[in-house]
């Protein structure tokens, strides 16, 4: 009894020890050398485990761009191991009335590959380091990471991981829903976790079946839009980034926009609704760019009103001597400019469609509509930013409507 009660002594003499010293290390070793120190142990505990990770990051660290295949983990995970976690969540999907279970933050769940187990841990972190980020304030990070023994290193890495990618986006095309999305700001942004857009489903029932014109021009719009889905080859072989332009102009009540929902759903895109008064400047409108999915219509409605596009250019004598350049458009600098108001400029836009950022992505299709196409200025509408004018008219319609079968 008495030499258990010294070793329990003698523990406690170590133990206080320790607790003293560690004590002297946080007040008198520099900050700087403490976490090179504690990242350097890190290092040497790692060495004798056994035991490997891989991380994968919702976002690049400069937030540039989400990853794909994190969205194929979290599709994948949701599919096949939600049954081994003892936490999920469960939401909405974007129809409103399916219900998705997916892993819930903080959680593990185990999975088997050829033999091999892994664990898979679902979690995020916040920071407030020298990220690059177009939101001031806490950075929230999501990520999953996968655990295994070292031996399997070249099956996780060559086999496993490929597999769960294509697993995954097997699971997000099984279930995808086309969106009609519209951007966000302000507190609605913030409740979507700095997300720059928000989304629906996209219901509307309009077909080229339904629409009323010419029939000789819906078979050109739509022989147009199979040959762009179809393009791929051809703009890589050309070298132009994969996206095309229509411009929708005429009076109101033409049916402009029910030409945007059937050209949404005869190729089976999504739809962004872009509003231009409620993006802050150039810089906003790239980041809601680059958030942007392939497969998608970009739609700038009545771009006439939106914002100051409409031909001003700035009066310095050396910039209208510059005939070639289209960049040179801007709105008038005299004129004053409210606080909230919009300062997306005409050469930021320029950019957003066919600039060096036109290429991030691609399959995408924008569209702008107008009911006063020659307020807009040539430089914004061109051919090759414009591929495609489309007038739409009261005659044309009426005329549609009178040739198609009627039913009793």
């Amino acid at each position: 009894m008495a030499a258990m009660v010294e070793k329990w002594a003698g523990l406690g003499s170590a133990m206080a020890s320790i607790i003293f010293l560690w004590s002297m290390v946080q007040n008198h070793v520099p900050v700087t050398l403490r976490l090179y120190l504690t990242a350097w142990a890190a290092k040497l505990a790692a060495c004798f485990s056994p035991y490997l990770q891989i991380t994968i990051l919702e976002n690049s660290a400069e937030r540039f761009q989400q990853s794909e295949f994190f969205y194929a983990v979290e599709a994948y995970l949701s599919d096949a191991c939600s049954r081994r976690a003892s936490r999920l969540k469960a939401e909405l999907g974007s129809d409103s009335s399916n219900l998705q279970v997916s892993v819930d933050d903080h959680e593990e769940v185990t999975d088997e590959f050829s033999g091999v187990t892994l664990w898979w841990y679902a979690s995020k972190k916040h920071s407030k380091g020298n990220v690059i980020s177009f939101y001031p304030g806490e950075d929230e990070r999501r990520f999953y990471k996968v655990v295994f023994h070292r031996s399997h290193r070249d099956l996780i890495v060559d086999s496993y991981l490929p597999f769960v990618l294509a697993e995954g986006r097997a699971v997000i095309v099984k279930n995808r829903q086309r969106r009609l999305f519209t951007n966000c700001g302000g507190r609605r942004r913030r409740y979507l976790r700095n997300s720059v857009w928000d989304h629906v489903k996209f219901e509307h029932p309009a077909t080229f079946d339904t629409l009323a014109m010419d029939t000789d021009q819906k078979e050109a719009i739509m022989d147009d839009l199979i040959a762009f889905k179809d393009g791929k080859e051809y703009y890589t072989k050309v070298g132009k980034p994969w996206k095309r332009g229509y411009l929708l102009y005429g009076p109101p009540g033409t049916g402009k926009s029910t030409m945007i929902a059937a050209m949404a759903n005869f190729l089976d895109y999504d739809v962004y609704d872009l509003e231009l008064t409620s993006v802050k400047n150039n810089t906003e409108l790239r980041k809601l760019f680059i958030e942007m999915t392939s497969k998608s219509i970009i739609v700038i409605e009545d771009i006439d009103c939106s914002i100051d596009l409409t031909g001003k250019r700035r009066k310095d004598k050396k910039a209208s001597s510059n005939k070639d350049s289209d960049n040179e458009y801007e709105p008038d600098p005299t004129e004053p400019r409210k606080d909230d108001e919009s300062k997306v400029t005409l050469s930021g836009l320029l950019n957003f469609i066919d600039g060096l950022w036109s290429a991030s992505g691609g399959e995408r299709i924008f569209i702008f509509t107008t009911n006063h196409k020659e307020k807009l200025d040539p430089a914004l509408i061109r051919r090759g930013r414009m591929d495609k004018h489309i007038e739409m008219s009261y005659s044309a319609a009426l005329r549609a409507s009178r040739c198609s079968p009627r039913t009793t």
